[in-house]
């Protein structure tokens, strides 16, 4: 009976989050819950601080009924990313909104110094806020690397020059929880939290990375390896990637290969794009091409939708259209590519789903 009424209370709780409004009659009608068991637990949800009423319907005949919604600054959650030369902040609400967010340039390097500035930017940050600190659930770190979970390591990242780091010695100066992932798992999940469908998630940061979402979950594979797809070959005894191999996606499809162009500047680079610079234009066009083949070799794959995150995928947008007309010559079994979808979140998305974790978290323990 205690878990029974366990179970009642998360999905009360959870219901009432991602309708972000609603009212009693309509939860025990929509969940199958008997309106006594309903207004129980909504008053304890209440009375804990995590519901409020912020308002009320229109009369049908009889009384008001009042409409409920979570309380958003009753709890946050902060995420952070970590590259080689920044440092993301997002914070999120208890709804899953955003908050804030904060962008600093810090050269990553594995010392005491570095993470002890890492947790003063993460004070600062949530100062400036005027976050308190018994509101925060736990910071999520993101890492461009292979996380190991049950050891809590990372195992490896190229990106940062790490091998076998305790991810006490990352977090050992910040004062609250503490959970770590790998960036494009951590980026899908911001992406994927209220799917219900299977899908594929390509990050296409400075680096090349993705996850496959299936049955609700991130599939980790057999040793946390699994939709490490910027080490697919897609030109064999082409360019170099900084793994070793040639022809790798990273090697084609990174921000990078943009970057490179326009003094390690996206945004320079879209500019110029937007502005007809030819040279840029071919570079961009070639980029577009091997994209192609990358998304459609993943469509083969997987059959299912395609979510172009990432730091490129907050440019991509308005060039859909471009890049569907290069994978019509790759894929002779799809007249379409409605499955293809564009990222909610741009620069922050890894940031932003290792908040979300503590957000999820919370919603399954009220």
């Amino acid at each position: 009976m205690i878990e029974k009424k366990k179970l009642n209370k998360v999905k009360i709780a959870k219901f009432i989050r991602y309708k972000g409004r609603t009212s009693k009659p309509e939860i025990a009608a929509e969940l199958g819950i008997s309106m006594p068991t309903v207004l129980q637990n909504v008053k304890e949800l209440t009375e804990a601080g995590i519901v409020g009423e912020i308002g009320e319907y229109e009369s049908t005949g009889g009384r008001k009924a009042k409409t409920l919604s979570i309380t958003a600054t009753w709890k946050m959650a902060v995420g952070l990313d970590i590259t080689l030369n920044h440092i993301s902040m997002v914070a999120l609400d208890l709804k899953g909104a955003i908050t804030g967010k904060r962008r600093i340039k810090k050269n990553f390097e594995n010392s005491f110094d570095y993470y002890q500035a890492l947790a003063e930017a993460l004070d600062c940050f949530l100062e400036d806020m005027g976050a308190a600190p018994d509101k925060i659930l736990g910071v999520g770190i993101s890492i461009p690397g292979v996380i190991d979970q049950s050891r809590e390591l990372i195992v490896r990242s190229h990106v940062l020059h790490l091998d076998n780091v305790k991810f006490q010695v990352v977090s050992q100066f910040i004062r609250y929880p503490v959970s770590f992932e790998n960036d494009a798992n951590s980026a899908a999940l911001a992406e994927f939290v209220h799917r219900d469908r299977d899908a594929v998630y390509l990050s296409l940061s400075n680096s090349v990375g993705g996850a496959i979402y299936v049955n609700r979950e991130i599939y980790a594979g057999d040793n946390f390896k699994s939709a490490e797809f910027g080490h697919m070959v897609i030109a064999p005894e082409g360019k170099t990637c900084y793994c070793g191999k040639k022809g790798c996606m990273d090697a084609y499809c990174s921000a990078r290969v943009l970057s490179d162009h326009t003094d390690d500047s996206l945004e320079l680079f879209f500019q110029k794009l937007e502005d007809g610079d030819d040279a840029i234009r071919d570079i961009w066009d070639s980029y577009l091409s091997y994209l192609a083949i990358s998304v459609t070799n993943l469509r083969m794959a997987f059959d299912c939708d395609i979510i172009l995150g990432g730091y490129i995928g907050q440019y991509l947008k308005p060039y859909m259209i471009d890049l569907s007309q290069k994978m019509a010559g790759y894929n002779m079994f799809e007249q379409d590519t409605v499955y293809l979808k564009n990222s909610r979140y741009g620069m922050e998305a890894a940031a932003v789903g290792g908040a979300m974790k503590y957000i999820e978290a919370y919603f399954e323990e009220v």
